[in-house]
């Protein structure tokens, strides 16, 4: 850990469930073969029939496919939650914890602002937000 990190104090964050990170602007929620290979089982479909129906290639590497108005495909609106929350991708299981969203005290602000669970809730200590920036490059 570094001691010297802007946010040696720690960060507070609990998520609202408000599914803007999961809405809006088109993006890559990328996954791994393991993380596909478990969604397919949760959703009860062999991994080759998962692929083709929801995933797509990113240069070398796979991501989710979206919806025509950038909404992640297991979004479900109307009941504004994550159709696969159980077994989420690790992109989302370290949101905001991301490096991009830790950079400066200034990227966290502009995090803030675009995500309401974001320096609210719960404070997250330094090591637990090192353990999840380290987790995926993001």
């Amino acid at each position: 850990m570094n001691d010297r990190a802007w946010y040696h104090d720690g960060l507070r964050f609990q998520c609202t469930g408000c599914g803007r990170c999961c809405t809006g602007a088109p993006g890559y929620v990328y996954v791994t073969k393991s993380e596909i290979k478990t969604l397919a089982a949760a959703l009860g479909l062999e991994v080759s029939e998962f692929e083709e129906a929801f995933v797509r290639p990113v240069g070398r590497r796979e991501s989710l496919v979206e919806l025509p108005n950038g909404d992640c495909v297991f979004y479900d609106n109307p009941s504004r939650r994550c159709r696969v929350y159980e077994v989420r991708p690790l992109q989302c299981r370290t949101w905001p914890f991301w490096r991009s969203n830790l950079r400066s005290a200034e990227a966290w602000e502009r995090t803030c602002r675009a995500c309401p669970g974001s320096g609210r809730g719960r404070l997250v200590t330094p090591e637990k937000i090192e353990t999840q920036m380290s987790v995926i490059r993001m």
